[in-house]
């Protein structure tokens, strides 16, 4: 006998046993990480299901049959439109065939992942309920099997509500208050003028009676003078706040020329040039949109004024598509994207409130300078 034949019959054997006990442990490790897989599916927060092709239910976890109201034996084999309302189930529609395969399901995009989208879910008794997930689809023996992982946003959706009623109702209120601080300023105004300002009017008029019968008492003439002066400062002083607080010319002329008188004031007070370029048809308004445009107007040229080191300004209004569109241009250094926002930056907060409350849009952006851009909608027998 050939005493090499033993030998290789001996390493042959050692070899397969190798070879044995590799695959063997390598499909131990296969089992244990499939049963850790299944675990981490089985007692996973998330709910996920599996289907085929045809929209049957393969596999589910706890987690969902808990969100549905049933029993995983319940909801495995049966079909996915037990859960899913009529309306968000594809029909023909071969683009969404295409991009979530034959799931069944129309998903709304949702967030900026585009694996993330929104869907509303059927419990067991029949209540609807708003879901958020993903769809994923892998091949397995030559079959399509699509893995669904959803998310109940009850209750994150109710709190949204809510928010978003809250952040309605103090948009309600701070057009209420801005509409009450108007009238205030309107009624004191007009007292100012009509009643302190004819007073103050006929003082100097007593005065200047007195002055004729004084005769030539040159100390008398000297403290009348004096009176005289302080009687038109105080004259002067009044229409100031008046005007300040309700522009006569917003009540007397209207928009176009309170917007006139506005820009004439601001160019003497700050030696700021600033045109105008509006008609005067266009801003035949009522007093509600004449007062918000004016305010807008005047906030913004008080920030540039203060803040912009500005040479030029521009006002430009205009109507179109039954909308007047409002542009205040100015070539200072421009705004900064962090002032923006910033909670101290109340005439900014003043101008957008305002814009709101008129279900308008505001744009402002840094363009050679600062460019504010409103568009406010007309009412319709304005427009």
């Amino acid at each position: 006998m050939n005493p090499i034949r033993p030998l290789l019959l001996l390493t042959m054997l050692t070899a397969t046993s190798r070879l044995s006990w590799r695959l063997g442990w390598q499909c131990a490790r296969s089992a244990a990480a499939i049963k850790r897989s299944r675990g981490i599916i089985q007692h996973a927060n998330d709910a996920i299901i599996s289907t085929d092709e045809h929209q049957h239910i393969l596999q589910v976890n706890p987690s969902a049959a808990a969100m549905f109201g049933t029993t995983v034996q319940a909801m495995q084999g049966a079909p996915l439109r037990q859960f899913i309302p009529a309306d968000q189930r594809q029909s023909n529609d071969s683009h969404a065939t295409q991009y979530f395969g034959n799931t069944g399901i129309r998903m709304r995009m949702k967030g900026r992942r585009t694996s993330d989208y929104a869907v509303t879910g059927i419990r067991a008794g029949g209540q609807h309920f708003p879901l958020e997930g993903s769809i994923s689809s892998l091949s397995e023996n030559g079959q399509r099997i699509y893995t669904i992982i959803l998310r109940d946003i009850t209750e994150r959706k109710q709190v949204q509500e809510q928010l978003e009623q809250s952040y309605s109702q103090l948009r309600e209120l701070s057009a209420a208050l801005q509409t009450i601080r108007e009238e205030e300023r309107k009624h004191i105004a007009r007292e100012l003028h009509d009643d302190l300002g004819q007073l103050l009017a006929t003082l100097r008029g007593d005065l200047a009676l007195l002055q004729r019968h004084t005769g030539n008492n040159a100390a008398a003439r000297k403290l009348q003078a004096g009176m005289d002066e302080l009687l038109m400062t105080a004259i002067t002083s009044l229409r100031r706040i008046a005007g300040n607080l309700r522009p006569r010319a917003l009540d007397e002329g209207g928009l176009y020329f309170a917007l006139e008188s506005l820009r004439q004031e601001f160019v003497t007070r700050n030696n700021i040039a600033c045109t105008l370029d509006a008609n005067e048809e266009d801003l035949t308004l009522d007093d509600a949109y004449s007062t918000a445009i004016f305010r807008i107007a005047q906030e913004a040229l008080t920030n540039i004024a203060r803040h912009a080191e500005a040479g030029k300004v521009t006002l430009s209004l205009y109507r179109k598509d039954a909308a007047l569109h409002l542009t205040i241009h100015d070539d200072g250094r421009g705004i900064a994207e962090k002032d923006m926002d910033k909670a101290s930056s109340f005439g900014l907060i003043g101008m957008r409130e305002r814009v709101w409350a008129l279900h308008g849009e505001i744009a402002i952006v840094s363009d050679n300078g600062t460019r504010i851009m409103i568009r406010l909608p007309l009412p319709p027998e304005t427009a």
